[in-house]
Formats: C-alpha cells, structure tokens, sequence
C-alpha cells in the first residue's frame, strides 16, 4: 500500500452534505469543517451554494453544486440552466448526473448532447460527470467513460450516494483505464475510511467525495454513512 498521511489526504476530498434535510446550521459547519481541514471543495446542493459561497468568502475551499441530482433523468435544459444559475451563485465545480436511461437503452447521442450542453453553461469551471455504476453494465460503463472523455470533461465520478451502491475499487480502476491520465477520476459513496479513501487512489481515483472526511484524515474507521 502507498504511503499516505491522513492529512495529506484533505486536498482530495469533496466534503459532502446532500441530504434533503440540510440546515443552515449543517452548511455552516460543513464549510466551517472544510476550512479547518483543508478540504478542496463543499458539495452540496445548488439551492445551498449561496449560503455555503457567503460563508467561504475569500477562503481556498471551493464551492462544488450537484446538478440534476441525484437522478439525472430531467430536462437537458434544466441540467444546463441549474448548472449556470449555480455558477453564478458561486459553485466553483459542477457535479452533474448523465442520464443514465438514455445511457442504457444505447442513446449514446442524447447522453453526449445532454453532457455537452452542461459543458458548455459551466464554461471554464470544472465539470464532473456522474454515472451511478452501481445502475450499469462494464459496456455502458466504458461508453460513458469515452463519451466524458471525448468532451473533455474534468471528471467522470462514480456515483451519487443515493443509489443501490457507491464506489468500488474495480470501477474507478476502469474508469481510470478508459479516460485516461488527462481526465479527473472522483470516487464517491461508501468512502468512510483512511484504507479505504487510499485504496481508491491507488486504483486511480483523483478526488474523493464523502461524508467522513474528518475521520479519513484522522486516520481512522467510520461509522457508517449514507454518502
């Protein structure tokens, strides 16, 4: 195994609240949390990017917003608007489901359109692409790995946290396999811990989204947790 500190493992995670039920007061620690930690981003829902970009006002830690989540499945133009609108709010990153039936009825041009179009309001900011793997084949997973890379998005991420399953060790490692070194790898869902935050980025994972980042880069096991 790599040799990691825990600390050294705070600029790869995306400190993450996406409960329905969020308060003010969770946002606030959550940014309060990531400026302590040296986290590289908040993710949280659009309709909280606001409140979390006043409270990170001048400070390192970005603003990440998931749009059309958790299950991608509207509007393409809706995805493109929110994505802008969160942007304008202060979202530095944008995390966007693909539509994931278009994907697995093999609707490759609508799943292309529907990324670019995102791709396009985000602008220079930073897109990742969710696929939620836990919902697709080994086929459907390098088809949409080749599309994200072909656009030249920045990330492919493998899930929202809000499916059946999160992240596993073979998917990001295929991930990593078809898009390359030149496209960003973001594990998310069921990364609790040290071991398994560092088994991620052995297998090829450049960003980690979670929960638990406080306990990973303390170095210990977590409880259990819904992202």
């Amino acid at each position: 195994m790599t040799s990691i500190e825990p600390a050294a493992l705070a600029q790869y995670i995306d400190h993450t609240l996406l409960a329905a039920d969020a308060s003010r007061q969770q946002i606030a620690a959550l940014c309060k949390e990531a400026q302590e930690h040296g986290f590289y981003s908040v993710c949280v829902n659009s309709g909280q990017v606001p409140y979390a970009a006043q409270l990170l006002t001048g400070q390192q830690v970005k603003v990440c917003a998931v749009v059309g989540f958790p299950l991608g499945a509207g509007l393409t133009e809706s995805k493109a608007f929110e994505a802008k609108q969160a942007i304008e709010a202060g979202a530095g990153e944008i995390d966007m489901v693909l539509n994931i039936g278009a994907l697995r009825d093999g609707l490759f041009d609508s799943v292309r359109d529907d990324i670019a179009a995102v791709q396009r309001a985000c602008g220079p900011v930073p897109l990742k692409v969710i696929l939620e793997t836990c919902l697709l084949n080994e086929a459907q997973k390098i088809r949409a790995c080749e599309i994200c890379r072909d656009l030249g998005v920045a990330f492919v991420k493998t899930s929202t946290g809000f499916s059946r399953g999160g992240a596993t060790l073979e998917d990001v490692a295929l991930m990593r396999k078809t898009v390359g070194a030149q496209v960003g790898v973001k594990a998310s869902g069921g990364v609790r811990d040290y071991a398994t935050a560092v088994a991620m980025i052995e297998a090829g994972a450049t960003r980690l989204g979670t929960s638990s980042g406080i306990t990973i880069v303390s170095g210990g096991a977590g409880p259990a947790s819904a992202y």
